[in-house]
């Protein structure tokens, strides 16, 4: 009997002094997860993200349309995105129009301002004016890890004016009037 308690007892002193060598310090891992973000809105100045533009009639007989008040600047793209260094290291941001018709004779221009800087990171570069279309086209490029804020004056200003097409004044028909919706897209490069 006296040699199990013996036994029990230097059993009970390896266990505590196995756990009298920890050390001063210890480990453990720690995941990091970053997600992507590829997210796009229109915000306005107005009450909504309609728009209209109007060329103004003449008042005089003999004169044509006047295009020259026929823009609009009350729309603000804001996007927020995390990019992939590696597998997808920019984005780009599209423009096209999905429903109606433009109207013959006429061109519809939109423009994108480089970005408002209520933001940070690597916020993307405006291409030149371009005329909308039904065919995606690139207005602004090299989106990178960014925001722009959320909100009107945020993000890049756009500008749409509407303008006569070169000698195509006699294709301008009235009846063409209407409503056209238009899509911006921020998608990887």
């Amino acid at each position: 009997m006296k040699t199990i308690k013996i036994t029990f007892l230097a059993l009970a002193l390896s266990g505590y002094a196995a756990t009298a060598q920890d050390t001063k310090t210890d480990k453990h891992t720690l995941e990091i997860k970053i997600p992507e973000v590829a997210i796009l809105d229109i915000e306005s100045t107005g009450e909504s993200n309609a728009i209209s533009l109007e060329a103004t009639a003449p008042t005089e007989a003999g004169n044509a349309l006047d295009f020259s008040k026929a823009l609009n600047t009350d729309l603000w793209i804001n996007y927020s995105s995390i990019v992939g260094k590696k597998s997808d290291p920019t984005r780009e941001v599209t423009v096209q129009v999905t429903s109606g018709t433009i109207p013959s004779g006429i061109e519809i221009l939109v423009a994108a301002a480089k970005d408002a800087g209520q933001g940070e990171g690597k916020v993307g570069s405006p291409v030149d004016e371009l005329i909308l279309s039904t065919a995606p086209q690139k207005i602004i490029t090299e989106v990178g890890s960014a925001y722009t804020g959320n909100g009107p004056k945020r993000g890049h200003n756009l500008t749409y004016k509407l303008q006569q097409k070169k000698d195509a004044y006699g294709e301008i028909d009235f009846d063409q009037s209407g409503s056209l919706t238009v899509v911006y897209t921020l998608s990887d490069k």
